[in-house]
């Protein structure tokens, strides 16, 4: 935690920079105007050609080239180390206890925000999504803050119906699933940010969010989001089959309306209807991002609060 933290403050420091640049090309571009405009009134010609007055409106922020900077760096190296930490910190906690890390909410958690980092830099190695490190390692440090401080328990033994070769498939695939929701879920949210400065609808260079010019478009971070959430639906689909086929072999039956089934297979609907309208119906835009927003809210609501205050057959917090 303490890496992703020192991690979590470079990548904050990236974007502060990113700010700077937008605001030194934002001075350079007006000094350049008035430059144009001092040679239109004085009736001079620029490359042969009479000069135009410059359309300009207070919306339109320049679109500046980020650059890689020593902070970037270092940001990614301590996520890095982090992640390596973390991975150590798993594999004694399934040492220890002789089976799979996530048998409970605790390494649930410990095992799912491993797989959001690992996912995250994966990633990175096929599409440059740097200034999503913010997102993310504060993401991950917030969750395992919970979990060290609201779900650790001591390593027990498994349940009966959780001795099974599903629990390594099943679990996994769903956390895997998650890592995906979560990485969608950050380039959503970030759409929309972006989509506002766009349209200029808020002014949010008085929220301190000039970094945004140098980051891709909305429509871009949109397809970025719909790719990495087919992902995870895909994911998501196997674990609602390995579920049922797991519920039968324990409990006799594939299906049984159990709190923690119906919130999965409203997970995977809401996905579904997300991935069928976008495809189908032209929901694009703000109203896509908003359904893939809502599917990861609900996929945290299914693993805290319907693991923690309803009653059933997948009540295997710990707690």
């Amino acid at each position: 935690m303490a890496m992703y933290m020192l991690a979590f403050i470079a990548f904050a420091l990236d974007l502060a920079r990113r700010s700077a640049d937008v605001t030194a090309a934002a001075t350079k571009a007006a000094a350049t105007a008035s430059t144009l405009e001092a040679t239109e009134a004085r009736g001079e010609i620029v490359s042969g050609r009479p000069v135009t007055t410059l359309a300009r409106t207070d919306s339109d922020a320049p679109q500046v080239q980020a650059r890689h900077s020593p902070v970037l760096r270092v940001a990614l190296a301590l996520t890095v180390l982090g992640f390596l930490l973390h991975l150590v910190a798993t594999i004694t906690r399934g040492v220890a206890a002789g089976r799979v890390p996530w048998a409970n909410m605790y390494e649930f958690a410990l095992t799912g925000t491993l797989l959001i980092i690992a996912v995250y830099l994966v990633v990175l190695l096929r599409i440059d999504l740097r200034f999503l490190g913010t997102f993310i390692t504060g993401l991950v440090l917030a969750l395992l803050g919970i979990a060290a401080v609201d779900y650790y328990v001591e390593i027990m033994p498994l349940p009966p119906a959780l001795q099974s070769a599903w629990l390594v498939v099943h679990v996994f695939v769903a956390s895997a699933g998650t890592a995906f929701f979560a990485l969608g879920f950050a380039l959503s949210v970030l759409q929309l940010v972006q989509h506002r400065r766009e349209v200029g609808g808020e002014d949010l260079t008085k929220l301190r969010l000039k970094f945004l010019a140098t980051l891709p478009t909305a429509a871009h971070l949109e397809n970025l989001a719909y790719r990495t959430n087919i992902v995870g639906f895909i994911l998501w689909t196997f674990t609602l089959i390995a579920g049922a086929i797991w519920a039968e072999r324990s409990w006799g039956r594939y299906w049984g309306w159990d709190t923690k089934e119906v919130w999965t297979f409203i997970i995977w609907v809401i996905y579904a209807g997300y991935i069928h309208a976008r495809a189908t119906r032209g929901w694009r835009g703000s109203r896509s991002a908003w359904l893939a927003i809502i599917g990861f809210l609900a996929v945290m609501f299914n693993f805290s609060v319907v693991n923690l205050f309803f009653k059933g057959l997948h009540a295997y917090s710990g707690l």
